[in-house]
């Protein structure tokens, strides 16, 4: 999906603040930039960030196996961007405010969804660049009101090398192909398609073979990571009931959107079976993603809000309890993943802006439970 309409996340969702439980964990030392980037509450659970993009929108930003890079997507027009394309940095080293990041996108049409594959020297990607060398426009205000995130048809998946080189196309299906995530074992990608004519999860080999269907419920089904071990998948849904949501849902998919407002987090294991639901919080639950015990999701909510503003960090156990606030930034934090060895978290805010709108990528050292 193309997350990077924060524009459009931070002004449609709106309804009542919900309770919370939080979880004190004891306190650590913490760095001068902490006090400049960090809420005290956030310093309960997060160290040490710095702060990796300085411009544009960068979200979706994944570790290499080994921990070293970041694979990110950036519509930073200090790029030479005209919409988002892929990037990867090391994070530890590279300065992107004095240089810019490699892309290894094509630089044509629209990509998003980027994964590092085993190895950590190929990587892949959603693009539309098949349907045409242009940006695919993002859809205007509509009359209704509606708030709607695209399905560009044009979306298939794909593997490069870190020089950009297209290795193989993995999807030739017709309509959307795209977000696609690769287990921690190194063996399966799980994607969202449009191939049954609804939007459901499916996954493969990271050759492409063996596709199988994962979800088959009415609603929009995306967003899927594996847990570490990669038994399970973590996902959010929506899940129209009355007559009147399915006939919206299934009028917006024959235009090629989807309205993102309500959304909730999902975990089933690797092949769909033992379907749970996590969270009945209400608005928009999204970006989920496995704690490294394999116990717990950290995902991004705007459930607590009046406006259907700020987006913030949140963590609950899989039975759906424990519900506990990680971020307290005033307008969006989104994006978590934890490294693979459970040490760092890599988000998205826009926190430390300068008032603008840019949304940017932050690694902070994770002390929390």
């Amino acid at each position: 999906m193309i997350q990077i309409l924060f524009s459009i996340l931070l002004s449609a969702f709106a309804n009542s603040p919900k309770t919370e439980s939080i979880v004190q964990p004891e306190t650590e030392a913490h760095s001068v930039s902490d006090s400049l980037l960090l809420h005290p509450e956030e310093m309960k659970y997060l160290k040490n960030i710095k702060q990796i993009t300085f411009g544009g929108n960068n979200a979706e930003a994944y570790w290499s196996f080994d921990d070293s890079m970041l694979v990110f997507q950036s519509d930073f027009a200090g790029w030479d961007n005209s919409c988002d394309q892929v990037f990867f940095v090391n994070w530890q080293t590279d300065d992107l405010k004095a240089n810019a990041p490699k892309k290894i996108s094509t630089g044509l049409g629209r990509t998003t969804c980027s994964y590092f594959l085993p190895g950590n020297k190929t990587f892949v990607y959603a693009s539309t660049h098949l349907g045409g060398e242009s940006c695919p426009p993002v859809p205007e205000r509509r009359s209704d009101g509606k708030y709607v995130w695209p399905i560009y048809e044009n979306f298939d998946i794909f593997t490069a090398d870190l020089n950009g080189t297209v290795l193989s196309q993995l999807t030739s299906e017709p309509g959307y192909d795209a977000e696609a995530t690769v287990s921690p074992k190194g063996d399966k990608i799980v994607f969202t398609s449009m191939r049954s004519g609804d939007l459901e999860l499916y996954t493969m080999n990271i050759d492409g073979s063996d596709v199988k269907q994962i979800t088959t419920e009415l609603g929009y089904d995306g967003g899927a990571f594996f847990s570490p071990d990669g038994s399970k998948l973590v996902w959010r849904a929506s899940r129209p009931q009355s007559e009147e949501e399915v006939t919206e849902y299934k009028d917006l998919l024959k235009e090629g959107l989807v309205k993102p407002t309500e959304m909730e987090l999902y975990v089933a294991n690797a092949d769909g079976s033992d379907v749970k639901k996590i969270t009945s919080l209400g608005k928009a639950n999204w970006a989920p993603f496995f704690h490294p015990s394999g116990e717990k999701l950290i995902f991004a909510s705007n459930h607590q809000t009046e406006r259907g503003y700020p987006f913030n960090l949140f963590m609950i156990n899989l039975d759906g309890t424990g519900l506990t606030r990680i971020t307290h930034d005033g307008t969006f934090d989104a994006f978590p993943v934890f490294s693979n060895d459970g040490k760092y978290l890599v988000f998205s805010s826009n926190r430390n802006n300068g008032g603008t709108r840019d949304t940017n990528l932050f690694v902070a050292e994770w002390i929390g439970n």
